[in-house]
């Protein structure tokens, strides 16, 4: 019996060939029949339809292929980019069990009257489509049909289908970005969500020019000065040389720490040496030291896609390895000028323990990108054995700063794949600060407000995957901000 069933089978199948071919020639024979009861505009406005569904088609995986590449490089989730099904009704948009777009039928199956598919039939050029293979016409269990050990219909090349790395989550589809892109969102957001190192060493020249009127005198009958009058100018340039070290600990926590070395040099110019007014005398004093180093640490609340943006929350703390502004004394420079005074040296920091909270936005619309950003820092305050400028005399004093209120917007396009502009706006707003002698009450310091408000400029320039070149300057729009400040910077990722 058993030998009869092993030799029955082959039997069978080779009895099934010209039934086949009958069959296929009868559905030829049929279908032929139907297209020409069609007219031909009626078989045009059928091709293009199905030119259209595959025109969208070829769009999705296009989106699928650019999100996979954004994920690989630690931007948005892994496997997103499957197309919001509510976004686009189309046959050809809804995503299938893994998360790609449904294939579309043979081009005769849509055509009026074809047979089902997986049925032999022929198209309307009149050659016939080529059969659907048998893994391609696999059902799961819920059909009741036996799994082929081929693989699945639609899986990507190269991916095993036991083990799906495409589509296993599917979310909103995160819009595409250049590395000239991806290079705004590192220098707006600085951090990395991706486990990646990053140093970012960078070098900057802040220049200051200010001009202030100096009296020596008194108030006579409440209308005339009696005494000396000076103009006088000080200028200032500031050099900072600092590295960052970036790390990202999750798809969403970045950590950071800044090191800066200082070096500032400033020239102090007043009139009316030897009694002339129009005589001008000067003295330079210069210092450099470490600066104020600080550390943060970064949560990505929101990641970006199709409709939201990239939300970022700060938290940094600054702190006071800097040298203090305050105790430094003021001297004579030259015994027969009374009128330059001029500091023994020049602070490195600020002398103050701060924590900023900070929140940025972004947004990419390919090829522009918009960001904005708003913080607040709260100076802590701090006891100082003195704080007077004056030689021979000490004045002890709690000092504190007024909190920082700062926000901003900008602007970055992109003009090539490795190379974008960017326009900013930034205003910092700081109120007075305050001293309180021991046993006394918190006084105002007068003058102590200020407002610094700057236009920035920014070029980046993507060298290669690992290095980005990112260049800035900055204008003041007041008198409080600096007069500029060139930079340049060079994040290399590990």
């Amino acid at each position: 019996m058993n030998t009869m069933k092993k030799s029955g089978m082959p039997r069978l199948k080779l009895a099934a060939i010209p039934a086949a071919a009958m069959l296929f020639a009868l559905a030829q024979s049929a279908f032929a029949q139907e297209l020409q009861n069609q007219s031909v505009e009626d078989r045009l406005n059928t091709l293009m339809r199905v030119v259209d569904q595959q025109q969208k088609q070829i769009q999705s995986l296009e989106r699928q292929v650019t999100n996979l590449e954004m994920s690989q490089r630690g931007r948005g989730l892994p496997g997103a980019g499957a197309p919001d099904a509510a976004s686009d009704a189309t046959v050809a948009e809804q995503p299938g069990a893994d998360g790609l777009p449904v294939p579309l039928p043979p081009l005769a199956q849509a055509l009026p009257g074809a047979t089902a598919p997986g049925s032999l039939t022929g198209t309307a050029t009149g050659v016939p489509v080529n059969p659907p293979s048998p893994d391609a016409g696999q059902t799961n269990g819920a059909t009741g049909g036996q799994a082929s050990s081929g693989p699945q219909q639609g899986a990507p090349v190269g991916v095993n289908p036991a083990n799906p790395t495409v589509g296993e989550t599917q979310k909103e589809a995160q819009p595409a970005r250049t590395d000239a892109e991806q290079a705004v969102v590192q220098r707006q957001e600085a951090p990395l969500f991706d486990h990646k190192l990053t140093l970012d060493w960078g070098i900057s020249d802040t220049y200051y020019d200010r001009r202030q009127l100096q009296l020596s005198g008194f108030l006579a009958l409440d209308a005339i000065f009696l005494g000396n009058i000076n103009l006088g100018e000080t200028k200032s340039h500031q050099l900072m040389a600092d590295l960052d070290v970036r790390y990202g600990l999750t798809d969403r926590i970045s950590v950071d720490v800044d090191v800066p070395y200082i070096y500032r040099h400033s020239t102090f110019i007043v009139g009316g040496a030897g009694g002339a007014a129009s005589t001008l005398s000067d003295a330079s004093a210069n210092s450099s030291d470490i600066g104020d180093v600080n550390f943060g640490v970064y949560y990505q609340f929101l990641k970006e896609t199709n409709n939201l943006p990239d939300v970022v929350g700060s938290l940094r703390v600054k702190s006071t390895t800097g040298s203090s502004p305050f105790g430094i004394k003021v001297q004579q420079v030259d015994g027969d000028n009374t009128n330059l005074v001029a500091p023994d040296k020049l602070p490195t920091g600020t002398g103050f323990w701060n924590v900023t909270a900070g929140l940025s936005v972004l947004k990419t619309y390919d090829p522009v990108v918009l960001f904005g950003s708003f913080s607040y820092t709260y100076n802590i305050s701090r006891s100082f054995a003195d704080i007077s400028s004056v030689i021979g005399q000490t004045e002890p004093a709690d000092v504190k700063l007024g909190d920082i209120i700062q926000f901003g917007g900008g602007v970055a396009l992109a003009f090539s794949d490795k190379d974008s502009a960017s326009i900013s706006y930034t205003m910092a707003i700081e109120p007075e600060s305050r001293t309180k002698a021991p046993g006394g009450s918190w006084t105002g310091v007068p003058g102590s407000q200020t407002t610094a408000s700057t236009l920035n400029f920014g070029l980046n320039h993507v060298v290669n995957k690992h290095l980005t070149i990112n260049g800035a300057v900055a204008v003041g729009l007041t008198p409080d901000a600096p007069n500029f400040v060139v930079g340049v910077r060079f994040p290399y990722t590990f």
